[in-house]
């Protein structure tokens, strides 16, 4: 393998540097990022709800692309632990359908999945996203 052919090296998530480089919605990525964080204003078919992810936030957050989850986009706005932070995901054929998922400092969560069931785990509502929802949530 050359140098040319590795990977950038991973970073921590808030770690990585902002990455403004205006996007579409065709080129974001299927996992995640480890060398940027892509941010919301930088997607050029951004609704306005994901631009005021973290607007109530303390620090007031900009959201920065997760990955893809099916056909749902990811984004966040805050800390991925031990912090207030909402998730969102949008459906990437209809950046209007959106649902969120509220965590907090304690890792406490709550948000209402495609299903319309309400979950206060992460990973069950993730799990919902790709229609994989169960009993427990």
């Amino acid at each position: 393998m050359s140098e040319d052919d590795r990977q950038p090296p991973a970073l921590r998530y808030d770690q990585r540097p902002a990455d403004h480089t205006p996007i579409h919605t065709s080129a974001l990525p299927a996992t995640p990022t480890r060398d940027r964080n892509i941010v919301a204003t930088a997607w050029i078919e951004a609704p306005a709800e994901l631009l005021q992810l973290g607007a109530d936030l303390p620090g007031q957050p900009e959201a920065e692309y997760k990955r893809r989850i099916g056909d749902w986009l990811l984004w966040r706005a805050g800390p991925a632990a031990g912090g207030d932070a909402r998730y969102l995901a949008c459906r990437a054929d209809d950046p209007t359908t959106q649902h969120t998922f509220r965590l907090y400092p304690d890792n406490t969560g709550v948000g209402i999945g495609p299903s319309g069931r309400e979950h206060s785990r992460f990973r069950t509502w993730k799990e919902d996203l790709l229609g994989r929802s169960s009993s427990r949530s």
